[in-house]
């Protein structure tokens, strides 16, 4: 059993057909046949049930399917491992994380990597929590910022909690402040007029949640907007908006107030797969995530800290 016909096993498995596979393999269609056969004749059982209308999976092949995956994650790995070690090729990180950190937690992790490393690769995909674990379940991604309402960990994932980060309400300083003390409550600022994200962002789902609960409806102007866009209506004396406290870094268009008790808050994690070893690229990528999310904690002062770890899963 080699990798090629790991390979030639899968593509058949995935497509259904040997000759299309063939054809995504760059194959003659009698060569992919005879690496399939061998690894029947070498294992012993027959791993396709062959039709005119295409080929499935016999129980044989159902089980060797996600070993024959994750073999070839592994292959992947340690030849990447092996390149970037013997300096031939720069290195990869696939990183991803929600939109508000994109603006602000990552745009100072990307920086500063960059200028350490310059010849590494690095791919960014900007969503929503729920979809960067699906695609970092997937393979699709090596590391992924993600923002809860809690410190759980996920399953399938090793889990590095970094920081818990206070929403906090924002106006524009161009404007009298929208209240006189240190703290607002969440009936006052339902009585203002506000800008609310758009209904795929999770801080979206957080502060409805939280109206909800305090039987109170908000009095909202706008909805439906990104974080860069929020920022500038607020900062144009639109409305309100609550925000993570992150967000406000080198903003002076905007000034911020606490909420009272009960605050909200979210706990910013970065996940990666358990199940696969990670880069020397993406190592040091984890590394400087960590340190600039501690930076990150020292400048925002009282409104965020530095998460307690907890047991990876």
């Amino acid at each position: 059993m080699n990798l090629e016909q790991l390979r030639s096993f899968v593509e058949v498995a995935q497509i259904g057909n040997f000759t299309r596979a063939a054809d995504r393999l760059h194959l003659a269609q009698p060569s992919l046949s005879r690496q399939i056969s061998t690894l029947e004749s070498d294992l012993g059982a027959e791993l396709f049930h062959r039709a005119r209308g295409g080929s499935t999976l016999t129980g044989a092949g159902e089980l060797l399917l996600p070993l024959a995956r994750r073999m070839l994650a592994d292959a992947e790995t340690v030849h990447r491992e092996l390149a970037e070690l013997a300096g031939l090729q720069r290195g990869r990180v696939r990183l991803g994380a929600t939109p508000t950190l994109c603006i602000s937690l990552v745009a100072e992790v990307l920086s500063t990597f960059h200028a350490a490393y310059p010849a590494v690769e690095l791919h960014l995909s900007e969503r929503g929590s729920r979809r960067l674990l699906d695609e970092l379940a997937g393979g699709e991604l090596d590391l992924a910022l993600i923002t809860t309402s809690d410190a759980a960990p996920a399953e399938r994932f090793t889990v590095t909690p970094l920081l818990v980060e206070e929403l906090v309400v924002i106006s524009s300083a161009a404007r009298p402040a929208v209240v006189s003390g240190a703290t607002i409550d969440l009936a006052a600022v339902a009585g203002l007029p506000q800008i609310v994200f758009s209904s795929s962002y999770d801080l979206r789902g957080t502060t409805d949640d939280a109206f909800r609960a305090a039987g109170l409806t908000p009095n909202v102007v706008l909805e439906g907007a990104e974080m860069d866009a929020v920022l500038r209506f607020v900062e144009r004396g639109l409305g309100v908006a609550i925000v993570p406290a992150m967000v406000l870094i080198d903003r002076p268009g905007l000034r911020s107030v606490r909420l009272e008790e009960p605050t909200l808050t979210r706990v910013i994690s970065l996940h990666r797969p358990s199940d696969v070893a990670p880069t020397a690229a993406v190592d040091v990528m984890h590394r400087t995530i960590t340190a600039t999310a501690v930076a990150f904690a020292a400048r925002a002062g009282d409104t965020m800290r530095t998460a307690p770890r907890v047991a990876d899963d």
